[in-house]
C-alpha cells in the first residue's frame, strides 16, 4: 500500500474557511434567545423521557425546564416535539434535524423516523405564489415552458418541488425556493457564528471541534444552495460522473437530466426521477426490490464519487433518493456538492484500507503524515488507540455494534490525542453519517465495510498499487524530457564577464534522449514485472 508522503506538502492540513464577523450581534443574540425558548416550550432541550437518566443535580434542572413547557411540549414523542421545534425554528435548524434522522442506530427508529418528516414533508405554500417565483426568476410566462405546472409533490427547508410537463411531452420536477428563504438563512447563520464564538471563548474542551470553521462550512454550502443555477450545474457534473460509472460497469446512482431553459436564480428544472421517494413507505415494497443489493449501493455510490472523482453529493438522505427494482437509485437534491483534494482523497481511501485489513499502525501513520495528528504524539500509542476503537466493530453486525459507545471512544481518544476537526473533511463525514444511516433501515444489519470493500480495494490498486508506481515513474519520465527539451531550445544565458560559445542541442538530439529514456524506462518495467505482478 503506497503512503500520502508521495504528495507535496501533505503535512499541511488545508487552511480553515475564515470566519466571518457576526452582522448583528443584537439579532443574533435574539435569535439564540429563541432558539433555547422555543426548544424549552416543546420540551426537547432536556426532554422528560430521558430525565431519569441524569444526574441528580440535572434532573432538578430539568423538572425546572418541564415546567416551562407548553401546551407543544406535552403532546407527542420526543423525536416529534423536536421536529416541530426544529421547523418554527427555520432552515438552519431544520438541516440540523436532517442529520439526526439518519441516525436510527444511536437515537432509535422511532425518534429517527419522527424527525424524517423534516426531508419533504414540511407545509408548501400555494402555488399561485410558485408560479409568480417561476416568472419572476426566468423572465417568462410559465405557459410559455409548461404545458402544465401540478402542484408541490414535497416541501424541504429551502425549496419546493412541482411535477410539469415539457411541450414534447417529458415530465419533469421544477423546483423552486420559498419566497424570502434567503433572509431567514442569513439570521440563522448569524446566531450560528454568535454561538460558535461563545463557545469557541467559553468552552475550552471544544475548541479542538473549531466551531467556527464547522459553521462557516455550513454557511458556504448553504448560500449554495440558495441559487439554482449553481445546484443545475452540480446536477449536471454528479450526472456525468454517474454516467462514467455505468460506462465502467458500476452502475449505482444515477441522475436526471437538467433542462436549461427551466434553470433560474431561483428556479430549477429537472426531468423526473424513476421510481418511489424512499421516504415512501412503499417504495422499500416494490416488487422484485432487492433491499441488500440498494444499501451495498447507496453506500458504494457514495465512495465512487469521493474516492474516484473527488466531488460527490453530500446531501443523500431519503428524501434525496428514488429507488426501483431491481436496485436501482436516483440521486435529487445537489445543493451541497462536496469535493476532495488529492490528499484528503488518499487520506480517506488509506483510512478505510487500513480498517478493513485491521492495520492500526497503518491508520496511526496516515493521520501523523496528513497533519491531522500534531506530530509531539506517538504513532504507536495512537494506533493502540485506533485498536480499541476498530477491534469491537470490524466484521460485525450493524445491530450488534453500540454506534453511541463507539463515537464516545472515538471522542476520547481524539481529544487525548489534540485531533482538531479538520473542516475540509466536515461534508465527508456528514454524507458517511447519511449513507450509513439509509443502508441500515434497508437492512439493520447491514455490513458498512463489506460494502466499501471492493470500491476501496480497486482504488488502492488503481492509485497505490505497482500498476501506479509505474504510471507515476513514466509520468516522471515524461516531464523530465519536457524539462530538457524546454532548456535545450531556451538556454540559460551565460553568466557576465564571460566569453561562452552557444551551441544549441538540436531536434535530433532531444529525440534521441527521449528515446534512450523511454527504452531504458520500458526495459526496467519489463525487468520488474513478474515480481510485481507474479507473471
Amino acid at each position: 500500500m503506497g503512503d500520502l508522503t508521495r504528495l507535496a506538502d501533505v503535512a499541511t492540513p488545508p487552511p480553515s474557511p475564515e470566519a466571518q464577523p457576526v452582522r448583528n450581534p443584537l439579532t443574533a443574540a435574539g435569535q439564540l434567545m429563541r432558539w433555547g425558548l422555543v426548544l424549552i416550550r416543546h420540551d426537547a432541550l432536556l426532554p422528560r423521557e430521558i430525565t431519569p437518566l441524569l444526574p441528580a443535580w440535572a434532573r432538578f434542572a430539568a423538572r425546572g425546564l418541564h415546567l416551562m413547557a407548553g401546551r407543544e411540549g406535552r403532546d407527542g414523542r420526543p423525536g416529534e416535539r423536536l421536529g416541530r421545534a426544529f421547523e418554527s425554528l427555520g432552515p438552519v435548524a431544520i438541516k440540523l434535524g436532517q442529520v439526526l434522522a439518519t441516525r436510527a442506530d444511536i437515537f432509535g427508529v422511532q425518534f429517527a423516523r419522527d424527525l424524517g418528516r423534516l426531508k419533504d414533508k414540511l407545509p408548501p405554500f400555494p402555488l399561485d405564489q410558485a408560479r409568480r417565483e417561476i416568472e419572476r426568476s426566468l423572465g417568462r410566462p410559465v405557459e410559455s415552458l409548461f404545458t402544465d405546472l401540478g402542484p408541490p409533490v414535497g416541501a424541504a427547508s429551502l425549496a419546493q418541488a412541482h411535477p410539469a410537463w415539457l411541450a414534447d411531452g417529458r415530465k419533469v420536477a421544477v423546483k423552486v425556493l420559498r419566497p424570502g428563504v434567503e433572509r431567514r438563512v442569513a439570521r440563522g447563520l448569524d446566531a450560528m457564528r454568535l454561538g460558535a464564538g461563545m463557545v469557541d471563548r467559553f468552552v475550552p474542551l471544544a475548541r479542538r471541534l473549531e466551531p467556527r470553521a464547522f459553521v462557516e462550512t455550513v454557511a458556504r454550502s448553504m448560500l449554495i444552495e440558495l441559487d439554482m443555477r449553481l445546484e443545475a450545474s452540480a446536477a449536471s457534473e454528479l450526472g456525468d460522473i454517474m454516467a462514467r460509472s455505468r460506462d465502467a460497469g458500476r452502475a449505482h446512482m444515477s441522475a436526471p437530466a437538467v433542462v436549461w431553459d427551466g434553470v433560474g436564480k431561483r428556479v430549477l428544472t429537472l426531468e423526473w426521477a424513476a421510481g418511489l421517494p424512499m421516504t415512501d413507505p412503499a417504495a422499500a415494497e416494490q416488487p422484485g426490490l432487492d433491499k441488500d443489493a440498494l444499501a451495498d449501493n447507496v453506500v458504494r455510490a457514495f465512495l465512487i464519487q469521493a474516492l474516484d472523482h473527488g466531488t460527490f453529493h453530500a446531501d443523500l438522505h431519503e428524501g434525496n433518493l428514488f429507488c426501483h427494482a431491481p436496485a436501482e437509485l436516483t440521486a435529487i437534491d445537489f445543493g451541497i456538492v462536496g469535493r476532495l483534494g488529492p490528499a484528503e482523497r488518499r487520506y480517506l481511501a488509506e483510512i478505510l484500507w487500513g480498517f478493513l485489513n485491521r492495520n492500526y499502525d497503518r491508520i496511526a501513520q496516515v493521520h501523523f503524515e496528513a497533519g491531522y495528528v500534531p506530530p509531539r504524539h506517538s504513532v504507536e500509542a495512537f494506533a493502540q488507540a485506533l485498536r480499541a476503537v476498530g477491534e469491537p466493530v470490524i466484521g460485525k453486525q450493524a445491530s450488534k455494534v453500540s454506534m453511541g459507545r463507539l463515537l464516545g471512544q472515538l471522542f476520547e481518544i481524539t481529544a487525548l490525542f489534540d485531533m482538531h476537526l479538520r473542516p475540509e473533511l466536515i461534508l465527508l463525514q456528514k454524507t458517511m453519517v447519511s449513507v450509513e444511516g439509509v443502508a441500515r433501515r434497508l437492512n439493520p444489519d447491514h455490513d458498512l465495510w463489506a460494502a466499501a470493500q471492493p470500491v476501496v480495494a480497486a482504488w488502492i490498486r488503481r492509485e497505490l498499487g505497482p500498476q501506479a508506481q509505474v504510471r507515476d515513474l513514466l509520468e516522471e519520465g515524461r516531464a523530465v524530457i519536457r524539462a530538457l527539451s524546454r532548456q535545450a531550445q531556451s538556454p540559460p544565458p551565460p553568466p557576465a564577464a564571460t566569453v561562452v560559445v552557444e551551441r544549441r542541442l538540436s531536434p535530433w538530439a532531444t529525440l534521441a534522449a527521449g528515446i534512450g529514456f523511454v527504452a531504458g524506462t520500458s526495459a526496467l518495467v519489463m525487468t520488474l514485472w513478474p515480481r510485481m505482478f507474479g507473471g
